[in-house]
């Protein structure tokens, strides 16, 4: 399997420990990296690889033979996919240049979105793609320039960036022999080396790849898609079946396991932590504790309370005196209020 161009250069960086990964994807400032999903499928190994972390540029970036430095990117190598987030600050961007040194071999690099606009808040995904022309073979050098400005419109310290890069493209030759031995569209390089597609690796790509790991024994049978044990569901084998109904609210999470809501329990939540059942429409929400509607009371919503009735009294007698909630109407008045006269 080939190893990430932009692996080796900063492979063992110390960013990519988990504490840092972390602060840069929820609590820091602007971050720009390749996530660990991609650097694992061209080289094996876990690690997301920064560019920009914390709202500076790393230096390592900054440094006038990083050109010089970085390997030819590899003619399986189509595109990169970055990730980047602004945090809690407003950032705007605009790559202002996207250019190919050697059109005969290699187009212009294309970005999957706008070429300027804002730096989402939450980390979001976008790809650099490196499209070869046609069956042309060579190495041909490209540009990619990044400027990043701060909502005041000053630039980010480190921008412009201005990277030139080389990237191979090859014809594949046909060699029927050693292709019969790569599986899923491999195909041999000039060193009888199966190269294998996206989604595959190993010896003969034979091994395809899911992110993440199909889970409770699942396997991967093709990329991103996992194979799950009796007894299990979901897209990496996540969930879990359960022969029979989770009771009372309860949720289905791993195989024959349900989770249970507040006030029950058992292996299908068939048991109530109220010994004493609730009465009246009540709900268990705790270990003999329930929870009442309105008018009732108690452990077990067994009391019920007393509803307030509405005087008459409340809308005032017109002509009488309010005795126990009803009106006394004076001679000549009669009605509920006592607002009807007598008819003499």
């Amino acid at each position: 399997m080939c190893v990430s161009y932009l692996l080796l250069i900063i492979a063992g960086i110390a960013l990519a420990r988990n504490d840092l990964k972390n602060d840069a994807r929820n609590n820091g400032d602007l971050a720009l990296w390749i996530d660990e999903n991609q650097v694992r499928m061209f080289s094996g190994k876990v690690m997301d690889v920064y560019a920009i972390f914390n709202g500076n540029v790393l230096p390592y970036i900054l440094d006038p033979n990083f050109d010089k430095q970085m390997p030819v990117i590899p003619a399986e190598v189509g595109y990169v996919n970055f990730t980047w987030k602004a945090g809690l600050k407003k950032y705007y961007y605009h790559f202002d240049r996207l250019q190919s040194y050697d059109e005969d071999i290699l187009e212009a690099p294309v970005i999957s979105i706008k070429i300027r606009g804002r730096v989402p808040r939450r980390p979001k995904e976008f790809s650099i793609l490196l499209p070869c022309i046609g069956n042309s073979s060579g190495i041909a050098t490209f540009s990619i320039g990044l400027l990043i400005e701060s909502r005041k419109g000053r630039p980010l310290n480190g921008t412009p960036l201005r990277l030139n890069l080389r990237k191979e493209c090859s014809q594949r030759g046909p060699d029927p022999e050693c292709d019969k031995t790569c599986a899923n569209r491999g195909w041999c390089n000039h060193e009888k080396i199966c190269q294998c597609p996206e989604g595959y690796m190993g010896q003969h790509c034979r091994t395809a790849l899911c992110y993440p790991q199909c889970l409770n024994g699942g396997n991967c049978t093709s990329p991103g898609v996992c194979s799950c044990p009796p007894g299990f569901q979901g897209r990496h084998c996540e969930g879990g079946i359960c022969g029979e109904k989770c009771l009372n609210g309860g949720k289905c999470v791993q195989k024959d396991t349900c989770e249970c809501p507040k006030g029950f329990y058992g292996l299908h939540c068939e048991y109530s932590k109220c010994i004493i059942a609730c009465h009246n429409g009540g709900k268990c929400r705790g270990v003999n504790k329930c929870k009442c509607p309105e008018g009732f009371g108690g452990d077990h919503c067994e009391i019920g309370r007393a509803m307030a009735h509405r005087s008459v009294c409340d809308l005032a007698c017109k002509h009488g005196t309010c005795v126990d909630h009803a009106c006394i109407c004076e001679p000549g008045w009669y009605g509920r209020l006592c607002n009807h006269m007598s008819m003499k």
